[in-house]
This record gives C-alpha cells, structure tokens and sequence, in this order.
C-alpha cells in the first residue's frame, strides 16, 4: 500500500472515512433513540385526541360568492362549490340598497345595523337535488299573482306591523301557503299578549286563499278551540305536524315552559286544506326535531319543509316577529315596527285601503 499524494492515497483517504462495525451500531443505536424521543407519549396522545375536532377540521374556505345561487349563477354550473356558503338575513329595519355589512354573521350590531347581514348555510348541495326542485317546482301549475303564485319582485321578504285582529286581509290577495302562531289564552303566565278565543274564531283567514294550505300551531286548551277555528274558516283539518323539542345537546327537552300536569317537550300543529291545492305529498315526515329557543319560536326547518311541500307560491305568516321575515313570505303582526311591501298589486291595494305608500324606513302601526 503506498501512502503519500499517489493514487494509493486516495484509497487510503477512503478507507479511513469508513466507520467502524462500533461506529454503526453507536449510529443506528443513536437513530432509534431519537425516534423513540420524537414519539409523542400516550399521555401526549391522549391529550392530542381530547381537544381533536371530532370529523376533521372544521375551518372551511369562504365563497367569495357568499350564497349558493349566486355561486352557481357566476359558475354556470347545477351544484354550488365545495366552500361554506351564507343567507341572506333582511329584517325591518335593513337597507337592502346600502348592501352587504362587511362583518356578515358577526356583527354586533345586526339588531339596529341597516345592511344586509348572513348566516352560514352549512349544508352542502346534494347531486340531483337541484333537479328534484326544478321537478317539483314544475309540477305546481303556473297561476296569476293572486291565486297563490309568487311574483318575481316577491322574493325579499315583506311584512305588515298590524292588529290582525282588525287588519283588513283582503288587502293581501291570495296565498298558496299559511302558517299561523297565535297567541292562544292558555291561562299561564306569559311574556306577551293573548287573544280571547271569539276574536281567533273571527280572524278573516279564509279569504286569504281560495286553494291552499293552512299549518296552525296550537297548545294545550286550544287544541279544540283550533279546529273550530279551521271548520269557521272553512279548512278540512286533514293532519297534524309534531314538534319534538331539544336542547343545545340535542337532548330531549325535560323542563318544559308549558303544560298544567306534564312537561311538555313537543309541540302541535294541525294542517288544514282549503279547496284543492297542488302540493307534493310524502316529500316530508310529520315530526320535527329541533333546538328550543326563544320563548315561541318555532324551528326553521318548517320554512324549507314548506317550500318543498308547495315550491313557488306565495306564503303568508300571521302573528309573525323580526326572526320570522323570510324570503318569499308576507309577515303580519304587532312586533314588526314598520310596513315593507314589494310586490305592485299590494303596495296599490295597501295604499288604496289605508291612504299612505308603505314605507320601510317610517315606523308605523296598521289598525
């Protein structure tokens, strides 16, 4: 072996760079006690696991669209994107033309702030559905504005703060869908007015729809005093929706506000028909579970399930609050502060009957 500058010193250099059989093991060794401090403990994993979000993230993208038909308008396609998309939330008080609040659904303000506010819409849009509701919106009969079918300028929502006790409905033409939650007198203590049972027997209700369907919720005692309602009104009382109440836990509620013996933890709501609407039958279930909220508010989930059981008509909500104003629907009530009327023909007949254009940016009171 020659040692020096040669080409033996080459060889030499390398050999000399090798490590040792006891260098290896130390390395290997060395290695495998760094994998065993990079491990987290089972304690680490525990903890790790307790504060996991249960499903995966919960972050989701915005779509710079905000809602879903504008998501699928601007892409030109049948199914919204995969990002968290909004509705819209327009109350009396909002300014519809000073557009959107830049704070969305976080706004602490949205009681008092006059731009349109939204709350996250977290369902995602299911294949075909988009073509199960041009189906079923199809299968309804196109009528004149009047006999029940929505206009094109109806798709804000619209309210009347009123006494419907004395508000004079013909006004409001014809409607393909009513719900109504009166303030039944059922003897407890409660934190708003009542009516005496011959004022709701005298209510004008059946002028509002010549062929439609009426969801009347009811409680306790007003259970028969409802279908003597329904039968003067001239509705065929033909089912009954339930409300099973839950808490934020999605438990079943135990401490009710209401019942003279038991806790109540639902709540009904009789169906009547008048005439002979077209609807879509045995699209929904007569039970409905959800969260219990303010004091008489009824879930959300009945304003879809009424859509889809007639898509497209004109629907009215008498004894209607600020929550309830939904797109497509006509509000009536005492807690609505002001008067807010898109469609033509309602505005001229509202103007006609009571001597003033409705104004949603006036505070007013309709007897």
């Amino acid at each position: 072996m020659r040692l020096g500058g040669g080409p033996g010193g080459s060889e030499l250099d390398d050999l000399l760079g090798k490590r040792s059989v006891k260098e290896k093991v130390k390395v290997e060794k060395g290695s495998e006690l760094l994998d065993i401090l990079s491990k987290p403990t089972a304690r680490e994993s525990a903890r790790v696991e307790q504060f996991r979000t249960a499903g995966g993230s919960a972050i989701r993208e915005h779509c710079p669209h905000l809602t879903k038909d504008e998501c699928r308008r601007v892409n030109g396609v049948p199914l919204a994107c995969h990002r968290l998309h909004f509705l819209r939330v327009v109350q009396p008080h909002t300014d519809v033309a000073l557009g959107n609040c830049s704070y969305l659904d976080t706004c602490r303000n949205m009681r008092t702030c006059k731009y349109v506010h939204y709350r996250p819409d977290p369902e995602p849009d299911v294949p075909g559905m988009g073509s199960e509701m041009a189906r079923l919106r199809a299968s309804v009969p196109k009528k004149p504005v009047g006999d029940g079918q929505t206009s094109r300028g109806a798709l804000d929502p619209q309210w009347i703060n009123c006494d419907v006790r004395s508000f004079d409905m013909t006004v409001l033409g014809k409607f393909g869908v009513i719900m109504a939650d009166p303030p039944w007198e059922i003897h407890q203590d409660l934190p708003y007015g009542t009516m005496k049972d011959d004022e709701m027997v005298n209510l004008n209700v059946g002028c509002l729809q010549d062929n439609g369907v009426l969801f009347l919720w009811v409680t306790g005692r007003a259970m028969e005093l409802a279908r003597e309602c329904m039968a003067k009104w001239g509705y065929k009382r033909v089912d009954e929706l339930i409300w099973v109440k839950t808490n934020q836990l999605q438990r079943l509620i135990r401490t009710g506000r209401t019942g003279h013996w038991l806790n109540h933890s639902k709540e009904h709501c009789l169906v009547g028909i008048k005439g002979s609407p077209q609807l879509n039958r045995y699209v929904d279930t007569d039970v409905v579970v959800a969260e219990v909220r303010e004091t008489s508010r009824k879930p959300d989930e009945m304003y879809s399930l009424l859509e889809r059981l007639s898509p497209g008509t004109r629907k009215l909500e008498i004894f209607a609050r600020v929550h309830n104003c939904k797109p497509g629907w006509v509000g009536l009530g005492n807690q609505l502060k002001n008067v807010n009327l898109i469609e033509p023909e309602v505005r001229q007949r509202f103007a006609a009957r009571y001597g003033f254009e409705p104004d949603a940016s006036k505070d007013c009171f309709v007897n």
